[in-house]
């Protein structure tokens, strides 16, 4: 898969009463489902054990900053901004979120995305869809994302089949935590990966091999406008900083693999299940 390091690829497309619809749909996604789950959250113990992270490849789960909560599991802020993401298959089961993933045109804003399209350009054969997200970055507590390679935690043999769709909801700027990559580093492979922890241990994932340490002047911001697209390949390090500001940074997110000749690892985290195979993107 040639695809570049990085690539933002913003496509013009005429603004329309369409763009209301699509993002009155993903506020009420949103804004409905976390009402919801919040509510059945009140009394309970938070979910943070090892099988809910593990099992959520095939499920809507939801995952908070840390910090949010105090000993007791109480909120120290409001439920509906402790939140940091949702996964990891919302491609498959929430129709707003499956329908822009698998469409063929989606317009948000005066940009549309041609997913489907884009794939076939990228010389991609058999595209199917691993992982999706709703990331929040909240204002003043989204958290820091340290330097890493999506391989290490979507492993394939061989290495290169593995690609990111990050899609800004909202304008994502150094001030509230946009992107950074390393020029080039897709070129030098990985060092580590994140792996199932054998049964009965204390952790659900552990890491084998060696974590580099990287230099921060070689990362280079890409501040991006709502609605812009950044494709990122598996093996380019990126990072994101912590937002400090008052503006939340939203963006949808969904990984592929490239399926034709390819081995995904049966000790990566996330795997296929009978419920949910891996679907294709080009459904």
């Amino acid at each position: 898969m040639g695809s570049p390091c990085v690539c933002s690829i913003l496509v013009k497309c005429q603004s329309g009463p369409r763009n209301l619809v699509l993002r009155k749909a993903f506020v009420r996604v949103i804004s409905v489902d976390c009402v919801l789950f919040m509510r059945r959250l009140d009394g309970k113990k938070m979910q943070g054990s090892s099988d809910y992270f593990l099992t959520s490849g095939d499920k809507i789960r939801f995952f908070f900053e840390k910090g949010v909560l105090d000993e007791k599991g109480n909120f120290l802020i409001a439920k509906e901004k402790s939140i940091s993401k949702i996964g990891h298959a919302l491609h498959a089961y929430d129709p707003v979120f499956k329908q822009i993933t698998h469409s063929s045109k989606v317009q948000f804003g005066v940009f549309c995305f041609v997913f489907k399209e884009l794939g076939r350009k990228l010389g991609l054969e058999r595209p199917v869809i691993v992982q999706s997200m709703y990331i929040f970055k909240q204002p003043g507590i989204g958290g820091e994302v340290t330097p890493h390679q999506d391989a290490t935690f979507l492993y394939t043999e061989p290495l290169g089949r593995v690609l990111g769709f990050w899609i800004a909801l909202e304008d994502a700027t150094q001030e509230n935590g946009c992107l950074w990559f390393i020029p080039g580093s897709h070129t030098s492979g990985i060092t580590r990966r994140m792996v199932r922890a054998p049964p009965g241990t204390s952790t659900c994932v552990e890491f084998v091999g060696s974590e580099m340490t990287y230099d921060d002047n070689r990362f280079v911001p890409v501040p991006i406008s709502k609605g812009g697209l950044i494709l990122i390949h598996g093996e380019v390090v990126h990072k994101s900083e912590l937002n400090r500001s008052e503006f939340s940074r939203h963006a949808f997110t969904f990984h592929v693999m490239e399926a034709k000749d390819t081995s995904w690892s049966k000790e990566n985290w996330l795997q296929p299940t009978p419920e949910l195979p891996f679907p294709s993107l080009y459904t």
